[in-house]
């Protein structure tokens, strides 16, 4: 799979570069390509935001760059294209395997007060928000949205780290636990060390279906 971002902060995203997404990307299984929105402005000093039309606080990032940049990564429209704004659909799990389904995925970063309407008009597929709150760009989002991808390209993780997962079956994961056996006099639950692989799984069951109930109900409903 291969995510373009395009971003007028390219500096922000060299966390990618390192732990399990550094080693996919070293290894050949995950192409991530961060682009500098502001390379693709045409004007003298490489402006790629101005003053709202019609008044207002703030700054709105122009077409001109955006789309020349877009254009210039996906010249056939082949890519999904996504701009990630606090007015776009919540990124859930189901959203993560649809877009696994997609060979190239661009990401567009806004800044400021966002981008110029007929950015998205003309060049966006979809709008994907992360959450409702507003940040101060689009940048976060789309590391989001590619460690989450990340995580399902083949060969990036181990398969078995993905059995059982948090969301995986709409409900969350059961507690984890490890050595020692017993750390400020709180036990591991005796059940995980039975090696009765029989109880231990039916244990997980019981606590991912309590904690789903207590904390995120709305998931035993399929909301």
């Amino acid at each position: 799979m291969k995510i373009t971002v395009l971003t007028l902060f390219p500096e922000m995203f060299a966390p990618l570069q390192g732990s399990i997404l550094g080693r996919a990307q070293s290894n050949g299984k995950l192409d991530i390509e961060i682009v500098n929105i502001r390379d693709y402005a045409e004007n003298k000093h490489a402006k790629c935001d101005d003053y709202p039309f019609g008044g207002g606080a703030g700054m709105v990032m122009m077409p001109q760059p955006i789309g020349s940049a877009i254009k210039a990564v996906d010249p056939e429209h082949k890519a999904r294209r996504i701009y990630l704004s606090p007015k776009g659909q919540t990124f859930k799990q189901d959203k993560v395997f649809e877009l696994l389904g997609y060979e190239h995925i661009v990401l567009l970063c806004g800044h400021y007060e966002g981008v110029d309407q007929r950015v998205i008009d003309l060049f966006i597929d979809e709008e994907i928000s992360i959450g409702d709150y507003v940040l101060t760009g689009g940048e976060l989002p789309a590391m989001v949205v590619c460690d989450c991808l990340a995580r399902y390209v083949d060969g990036v993780i181990s398969t078995q780290s993905l059995v059982d997962e948090t969301f995986g079956e709409n409900g969350l994961e059961y507690p984890q636990y490890t050595r020692p056996a017993v750390y400020e006099g709180v036990a591991v639950p005796e059940v995980l060390l039975s090696g009765n692989h029989a109880d231990i799984d039916k244990w997980r069951k019981t606590q991912s279906e309590a904690l789903t109930k207590q904390k995120r109900p709305d998931l035993l409903k399929g909301e």
